[in-house]
């Protein structure tokens, strides 16, 4: 999940520890034990309680006419600096079903600063609470029902909230956690190597393992894979990317390049159509070609064509459904946040960045930008927060009494803005791709996402070489927004996706 920082090419917006725990022994906690007793701080250094040991419990969910009864353990992982102290603590939340031979996959959000929630109790785990439709409103109950869409049916479930975000903790004051946890590079590294101890821990080294990331978790997944390969030796079996963010460099120069606006152009239009009830992969192959071709041409071209331009201009407020004035004053770029205002100005209200057909009133209609925050991401907080913290501490039966961050907006304004993170992760998915033939990922969308636009992975993907099979990397598109899942339809042909990337039939 992205927080979608309204600013697109700084990292703070980006969706968006050398190894921390590097050559130290990965620690292994036996049940009703704490996993690490050490003397415990948050970042202003006042002391913390400890957390409780790991709580295991049992439960079961119908999915598909079948009855799945699992274990689901809350626990703790530490994250150890180079002299093996521990300087923050991980919590998880794990699936695990008895089986031999069961895969294991593990799961990530974004932001940088949002918790696994959302992939937890949206996506693939075995209850969801609702949240993220159109009408979805933060008081509804937020009670959990089984969730036909789970993975857990095929392949255990391990969900990770990095530090700052759940309950995960820095142990350490606040400009060292900064700069231990809230940079690209040390992100990759202690959270690989939890992903690494997680794997000890449990005895699942040999295990298929798979990982899923929504978001900057996209970003994170093909770094994460190519650091676990090459530098821990640990190799995925496959990967999922959930609405990824992969390449933060793709939206820069927008006064000069074309990409920015063609990254954008084809969610507004398949927007559009979905409001006439015509969004269909058909509808949408003739834009995503206009796209790449006459458009870019002619924002190219700029002022040495004028009649490209006007005809542009013309096809634009076609395929948008958009006021033609408003299109002719933009030139036929059409900027996020001035869309959203604008597509539903007649009705007071703004659409999503993250599904623009989700909307909500507009508090400030007369203000020359938008002032309110964004529909889907003030809406989801309280639902998602008080679900997890009730499923962790009364059902788990985890007792723990502090804060639970479903979104961190502390962690996401922490967060450096480094030249690594410019780089984007398409060099680490191209590596990881060429490290191992047998490696296969899924790069999901919705069509209607502004914050991580599908017509950014088309582009990547189809300018990676064949490396044997092009069918190793694919890209999928699906009704809805950034969590497009939270449409059933959307996610039951997620869920037939991911069966074929793992083998189940």
């Amino acid at each position: 999940m992205s927080r979608g920082f309204v600013v697109r090419k700084t990292l703070s917006f980006a969706l968006l520890a050398a190894l921390i725990a590097a050559g130290t022994s990965p620690v292994v906690a036996s049940p009703g034990t704490t996993a690490t007793p050490v003397q415990e701080a948050n970042a202003d250094g006042f002391h913390l309680p400890p957390f409780p040991a790991d709580a295991h419990v049992s439960q079961s969910v119908e999915v598909g006419g079948k009855t799945l009864k699992y274990t689901v353990t809350v626990g703790t992982l530490p994250v150890r600096d180079e002299k093996g102290d521990v300087t923050g603590q991980v919590v998880f939340t794990a699936y695990t079903m008895p089986g031999k031979d069961r895969p294991v996959t593990f799961a990530l959000n974004g932001g940088p600063g949002a918790s696994s929630v959302y992939l937890n109790f949206g996506a693939i785990g075995p209850k969801r609470v609702n949240f993220g439709l159109d009408g979805d409103n933060p008081s509804d109950a937020a009670v959990l029902h089984g969730n036909p869409g789970t993975w857990l049916g095929f392949t255990d479930l391990v969900f990770i909230d990095p530090i700052g975000t759940g309950y995960s903790r820095a142990l350490v004051p606040k400009d060292k956690a900064t700069k231990l946890f809230y940079s690209t590079d040390n992100d990759i590294k202690y959270l690989s190597r939890i992903v690494y101890d997680w794997l000890v821990k449990n005895g699942r080294m040999e295990s298929r393992k798979y990982l899923v990331g929504e978001s900057y978790g996209g970003f994170r997944g093909p770094r994460i894979t190519e650091y676990l390969q090459t530098q821990l030796g640990v190799a995925m079996n496959g990967v999922v990317l959930l609405s990824p963010y992969l390449d933060a460099s793709a939206s820069d120069n927008e006064n000069v390049s074309p990409l920015p606006w063609m990254l954008t152009l084809p969610s507004i239009a398949a927007a559009h159509l979905e409001r006439e009830h015509q969004l269909t992969p058909e509808a949408m192959a003739p834009i995503i070609d206009y796209t790449r071709g006459d458009y870019a041409v002619a924002l190219m071209k700029g002022r040495t064509d004028p009649a490209a331009t006007a005809a542009m201009i013309q096809k634009v407020t076609e395929l948008t459904g958009l006021d033609a004035v408003f299109v002719k004053r933009s030139g036929g770029r059409l900027e996020t946040q001035a869309y959203l205002r604008e597509v539903y100005r007649a009705e007071g209200k703004l659409g999503s960045r993250y599904d623009s057909n989700v909307t909500a009133w507009d508090p400030f209609p007369y203000a020359p930008h938008q002032v309110g925050g964004d529909p889907i991401l003030n809406g989801i907080i309280a639902p998602t927060t008080t679900a997890m913290v009730n499923f962790v501490t009364q059902t788990v039966g985890w007792k723990y009494d502090g804060r639970y961050n479903a979104l961190s907006y502390d962690v996401n304004d922490a967060w450096h803005e480094d030249d690594d993170a410019n780089k984007g992760s398409v060099d680490q998915l191209r590596e990881a791709v060429a490290n191992d033939p047998n490696l296969r990922v899924l790069i999901a969308h919705g069509w209607d996402d502004l914050s991580c636009p599908f017509m950014a992975s088309v582009l990547i993907v189809d300018q990676m070489p064949a490396m044997g099979d092009p069918t190793r990397v694919q890209v999928k598109e699906y009704p809805g927004g950034h969590m497009f899942y939270s449409r059933p339809d959307s996610q039951a042909a997620l869920l037939q996706d991911v069966k074929t990337l793992y083998g189940v039939r």
